[in-house]
């Protein structure tokens, strides 16, 4: 058993590593040419993969983590969400189907199960329980934000580019903190926090420079 553990960690190792790399070139190469697109593909299935593994080594006997499996969880919403808000545009489809709200009405779940767990522990003075509160209240943000996303698409034509780039963005961060607290040992709170922290200011100034741009393109 020990042995089949040690393999699948190694093999999660493999895919997190490939996302990590393909994830930051993705963000690094011009948005929307070949070369993101084809990163961006190969970042999505490396995490994906990635994740899926971490959910079964998180619920394996001497390995049992319930955080760890959320946030794979998680990761795994951000990188399908990331991707169904390229289809949210007007010119694919009227309205969001029954794929985009199931996965973030998953999400909303997961993540009201996550800020219960930690609000308890809280209480409870279990450690690391902020970080439940911390992802839980995060990830109840972004997934109601989707739902809102699919009552206005429409209306709102750049809303997709913007929640494709908070996603997929979302999903590099989950990446960059796997290296830091798996990879290299550093499992402090601020390790597991600031990643997110500087990721989301990223995700802000890029989505405030993209209205603009809309903005502007409208008015000419």
């Amino acid at each position: 058993m020990e042995e089949t553990i040690k393999t699948l960690i190694y093999v999660h190792a493999f895919f997190g590593g490939v996302g990590l790399i393909t994830g930051l070139m993705s963000v690094a190469i011009k948005k929307g040419g070949a070369g993101h697109k084809k990163t961006g593909i190969i970042f999505s299935y490396a995490m994906v993969i990635s994740s899926l593994i971490s959910l079964v080594i998180a619920r394996m006997p001497g390995h049992e983590n319930t955080f760890l499996f959320l946030i794979g969880i998680f990761t795994i919403y951000l990188i399908l969400a990331g991707n169904r808000a390229l289809t949210l545009r007007s010119k694919i489809k009227e309205q969001a189907d029954w794929k985009d709200k199931l996965i973030s009405a998953t999400m909303l779940l997961v993540s009201a199960g996550m800020l219960c767990l930690g609000l308890i522990g809280l209480v409870q003075q279990v450690g690391n329980s902020i970080l439940y509160v911390f992802f839980g209240g995060f990830g109840a943000f972004m997934s109601i934000r989707d739902f809102q996303l699919f009552k206005s698409f429409k209306e709102k034509k750049n809303a997709w580019l913007v929640s494709h780039l908070g996603r997929m963005v979302g999903a590099l961060i989950a990446s960059v903190t796997a290296f830091l607290v798996a990879g290299i040992q550093l499992g402090s709170t601020l390790v597991w926090v600031m990643p997110t922290i500087l990721g989301t200011l990223y995700i802000i100034y890029t989505s405030r420079t993209l209205n603009r741009g809309a903005q502007v393109a409208t008015e000419k």
